[in-house]
């Protein structure tokens, strides 16, 4: 099977293949990495994640996928990041700040810090610009201060470490979940239907889903510990019919991948909003009529807030509580819900 074509520019470097009979049959990770040299299995798996590689014309996801003869892979290898983010003038809604730590109100559709995909326009990056160098190293280069994230997607408060002495104090706080230490975190949820009990807790292990890998699922055995305690705030339908909707609090006691919106999916009332774990309730949207119709069909991501963020002042261990009003988007549809 020879390499027919292999084309460096500036931006990227293209490699193409032509399988032969003895590929037939074969994962797609394995044939690649038995023809290109320069990249390990796990670096080749990456950039097929990443859509990085061509079957014919078809962008194939899966390592796993089987070639068959006389195909034509064609694998394009991005030019390397910059091993360090840079500043970037992006706004920031600053809760509070003093020499340690700063607490950013995020918005919805800012990534947390850089990643697959995402390697520019993230909130590291305006941290970067806001604070200079004065972020702790802790987080490594690409998470300087990060103490801990929330979905690009989802909004509300989150702290940010300026110095190792505070991303020490906070990560300790964080580690403990609360469970003997003054950390709180709160989020609000819209979630479809209603739980048949007004509170109860969530204990179901989370991992990565076998089928698709930018999803989390509930595993019955391995997997991460995952535990959420959750309470039905309001319902809203007409009296004597089942519920539409609920607005529900969620404190969380770890702190996993996407788990607020598994675990609710996990039991039957999904975010709304939420097309990764909820795209089934999408049809739910005709039965409302305007405006709540046309609010729920233009709103893009799932319906989750973080609300409530409290924790001791890693340097003075003065309590500190914040509280972020929900975002403009998410309160309309509350108010329509509340005139159903």
């Amino acid at each position: 099977m020879p390499l027919t074509n292999s084309v460096n520019t500036d931006e990227q470097q293209s490699s193409e293949i032509q399988t032969g009979p003895e590929d037939t049959g074969r994962r797609l990770d394995a044939v690649l990495a038995a023809h290109i040299d320069d990249f390990s299995r796990n670096r080749l798996q990456a950039l097929i994640r990443a859509g990085q590689v061509k079957v014919g014309q078809r962008t194939v996801l899966e390592p796993k996928y089987r070639v068959c003869e006389a195909d034509t892979i064609t694998l394009i290898v991005p030019e390397p990041e910059a091993a360090e983010p840079q500043p970037e003038d992006i706004p920031l809604n600053i809760v509070y700040e003093d020499d340690d730590l700063i607490v950013i109100d995020k918005p919805a559709g800012l990534v947390v810090h850089p990643g697959a995909g995402n390697p520019t326009g993230t909130l590291v990056n305006a941290l970067i610009h806001h604070c200079g160098s004065s972020l702790s190293g802790i987080g490594g280069v690409k998470r300087p201060g990060i103490v801990h994230r929330i979905d690009k997607d989802t909004t509300g408060l989150l702290v940010v470490a300026k110095n190792d002495l505070a991303h020490q104090g906070l990560a300790a706080q964080f580690a403990d979940h609360g469970r003997t230490g003054p950390l709180e975190r709160a989020y609000k949820a819209l979630v479809w239907g209603a739980p048949a009990v007004l509170k109860g807790t969530i204990d179901a292990n989370l991992a990565r889903s076998t089928t698709n890998r930018q999803k989390i699922a509930v595993l019955k055995t391995g997997g991460r510990h995952a535990i959420t305690h959750w309470q039905v705030k309001e319902r809203f339908g007409p009296q004597d019919e089942p519920t539409i909707a609920s607005l529900i609090e969620c404190r969380l006691e770890t702190g996993r991948t996407h788990q607020i919106r598994v675990h609710m999916a996990h039991i039957g009332n999904p975010l709304i909003g939420d097309m990764d774990y909820g795209s089934g309730y999408r049809t739910k949207y005709n039965k409302f009529h305007e405006p709540l119709k046309t609010q729920l069909a233009e709103f893009k991501r799932q319906a989750l807030h973080a609300g409530l963020l409290a924790f001791a002042h890693p340097r003075t261990q003065e309590f500190m509580k914040f509280e972020s009003e929900l975002p403009a988007d998410f309160a309309s549809i509350l108010q329509s819900l509340q005139k159903v």
